[in-house]
Parts: C-alpha cells; structure tokens; sequence
C-alpha cells in the first residue's frame, strides 16, 4: 500500500505580493521531511524556485502540476 504523505496546499493568489515568498517560505520550514507544500499561483514562480536553490540546497524537490497560462500548480517537497 503506498504511503499517504501529508500535503499542505498555499494558494498563493490572494497574499500580497510583498508577503507571497515569506509566506511560502514559513510553510514550508514547518513541513516534516517527505511532506510537500503545493503552491497555486497565477504565474510561473520560477524566481521562486531560484530563491530555494538560493536558500534552501538540496532540502527540497520542485514538480510542476500544471503550467498555466491561468494556473500554475507546483509540488514542493520537503527533504
């Protein structure tokens, strides 16, 4: 039976842009390794992912779920 991992979900959409990064950086230093945060947002957060290459080597995985152009749904695993 495969293992259910918790997954928090942040839509992203409706937090000022000044607080999204912050606050997608909080979430995600509260998970359990092998726990993921799925971010929604309304664009590609690429300068995100640069950020946590920056910030957070090798402490995380990054997979897209959808690719807009509306939508953007991304899986961030905690390591």
């Amino acid at each position: 039976m495969p293992v259910e991992r918790k997954v928090v979900e942040l839509d992203v959409r409706i937090i000022p842009p000044r607080d999204k990064h912050p606050r997608i950086f909080q979430t995600f230093d509260s998970l359990n390794p092998g726990e993921i945060l799925l971010i929604i947002n309304d664009h590609d957060p690429r300068p995100l992912r640069y950020q946590f290459e920056f910030e957070r080597p090798g402490k995380y995985g990054w997979k897209y779920l959808e690719e807009g152009p509306e939508v953007w749904k991304v899986e961030i695993a905690r390591l």
